[in-house]
């Protein structure tokens, strides 16, 4: 199971920036991540300002 961005997000782009495969992507309202494409790394999470990201 991937990592989830919650409606916590402020769309500051920091992990897509982090993430290593490119996995993140802004999305409607905030940054979503490809389900397919994450491979549960964490960088995601460790760099988000307002704990917006949940772990698998």
């Amino acid at each position: 199971m991937a990592y989830k961005i919650t409606d916590e997000c402020i769309s500051c782009g920091s992990c897509a920036a982090t993430c290593p495969v490119g996995a993140i992507s802004q999305g409607e309202d905030h940054f979503h991540i490809d389900e397919d494409m994450c491979v549960e790394c964490g960088s995601c999470q460790a760099v988000c300002p307002v704990e917006a990201i949940e772990a698998p």
